[in-house]
């Protein structure tokens, strides 16, 4: 299980894993060695794995498949802007009526709802359909 500590050193590595670990304790207002201690907790409950971040999102208590509509030109643009997102887990382009689906991960409904609400007012983005998932009820492999 993580604590709110653990959570924020998780959102600043994903945005970028290659953080220092002076910038990474400065930036959470704890020393190196309490921050090197959290991280090699974390790589043994498997939250990090490795050179890159690879989150358990079985941890997400909510989780959210959301379909998006991009208007023309704008793809690059709403898929750099996607990757920003702490809750973003995937992102897949499809086809038929929508553009991708983000499939989204948080662990409160707010955090959820937030997350949708940024998707909604990107520019480039011209409609979601959001559904929060109720259940897995089959996962092939992991």
């Amino acid at each position: 299980m993580t604590d709110s500590l653990d959570q924020a050193l998780l959102d600043i590595l994903r945005r970028n894993a290659r953080t220092p670990t002076a910038a990474l304790a400065r930036r959470l207002g704890i020393s190196r060695t309490t921050l090197q201690g959290r991280m090699e907790r974390l790589e043994r409950q498997g939250h990090i794995r490795g050179y890159t971040l690879v989150e358990n999102t079985d941890d997400d208590l909510l989780r959210a498949h959301v379909s998006i509509v991009i208007t023309p030109r704008h793809s690059q643009k709403v898929e750099r802007d996607l990757k920003t997102l702490p809750e973003l887990r995937e992102l897949h382009a499809v086809s038929g009526a929508s553009d991708l689906i983000a499939l989204l991960g948080a662990a409160t409904t707010e955090g959820i709802n937030r997350a949708i609400d940024d998707i909604g007012q990107m520019e480039g983005v011209e409609r979601t359909v959001s559904a929060i998932i109720l259940s897995t009820r089959f996962r092939k492999g992991n």
